[in-house]
């Protein structure tokens, strides 16, 4: 049997959003169509200013009827906050929560069969209580689940599922190319589609409008992306978030999070071949483009992160 791990983060929370109205509040909020979430199905999105630069980022899910959000737990207050100025009229109500619930990776080759789970990303299932679900970004990643604390611990046992580490999901994370919130998007600044967010289906095209969509729909329709968040290998000591990745003098982009060796960030697109030599600090960054990362600009194939 394929392996798989669970791992608990207190680095997520939750916010549970219910009413009437509360679909409708979020249609026209956030990045991706939030119709598509059931009980069968969760969704990735994003908050975005007006102007279209990141605020936050979260997955929805369907638990009782009710739409939860798993999202940054340090952040949550000013999410809450940033919502609430929505509401108006709606009938809907936000709090955090659900109470006793919260939220587990579970990973590994085997992380959606013990969950009895199809392979397809964002699909769900009822589980120990709440809901358990692919990756709606990639399903590569794994499994999320929004559970009762201790029966989700029990029925991730029963299931197979080992406890993982921190720091084994991060390289996972890293290798892959996912963002991890504000670790990777810089709050007022970070664009949408030069992060992943088209590839890794946080956004939309046909949903109509939300808050930020006339950036984020021009710069897709006239190909304005010049930057893009990409896996690296790293050759010496990890460098410090934001610290500039040159080629020579020339500034080619930025380092992201990092861990053992391997970390992302975001560069030119003329930089991602590979074939500029850069460095970040006293490190050699060499970038990996991930399988998944759709780039015409270059047309070789994309060679897959190598691991160790």
């Amino acid at each position: 049997m394929a392996e798989a791990f669970a791992l608990w983060p207190a680095t997520r929370a939750l916010i549970r959003i219910e009413g009437a109205d509360s679909r409708a509040f979020l249609q026209g909020i956030v990045s991706n169509d939030v119709n598509k979430v059931s009980p069968a199905r969760a969704i990735y999105a994003a908050l975005l200013t007006p102007q279209g630069k990141y605020l936050h980022d979260f997955f929805i899910a369907e638990v009782d009827g009710a739409l939860v959000l798993d999202c940054e737990a340090a952040r949550r207050d000013d999410l809450l906050r940033r919502l609430s100025r929505f509401k108006l009229r709606s009938k809907v109500s936000l709090a955090p929560g659900p109470e006793g619930f919260a939220v587990a990776l579970i990973y590994g080759a085997g992380a959606a069969p013990a969950l009895g789970l199809a392979a397809a990303r964002g699909s769900a299932v009822r589980f120990a209580g709440g809901v358990a679900y692919v990756d709606p970004r990639l399903a590569e990643i794994g499994a999320r689940a929004i559970v009762p604390l201790e029966p989700g611990r029990a029925a991730l046992a029963a299931a197979g599922a080992v406890p993982g580490t921190e720091a084994d999901y991060d390289r996972r994370r890293l290798e892959l190319g996912l963002p991890d919130g504000s670790r990777d998007l810089e709050i007022e600044k970070s664009i949408l589609l030069e992060n992943g967010f088209e590839e890794l289906a946080g956004v939309d095209w046909d949903k109509g409008c939300y808050m930020g969509q006339e950036l984020t729909a021009r710069t897709h329709y006239r190909a304005l992306i010049k930057k893009r968040l990409v896996p690296v290998r790293i050759e010496g000591p990890a460098p410090a978030p934001g610290t500039p990745i040159l080629a020579g003098e020339a500034e080619m982009g930025a380092m992201r999070s990092a861990r053992d060796g391997v970390g992302l960030a975001l560069l030119k697109v003329d930089a991602i071949a590979g074939a500029l030599p850069l460095t970040a600090g006293t490190a050699r960054i060499v970038p990996n483009r991930p399988s998944w990362l759709k780039l015409p600009e270059l047309q070789a194939d994309p060679a897959p992160l190598r691991r160790g």
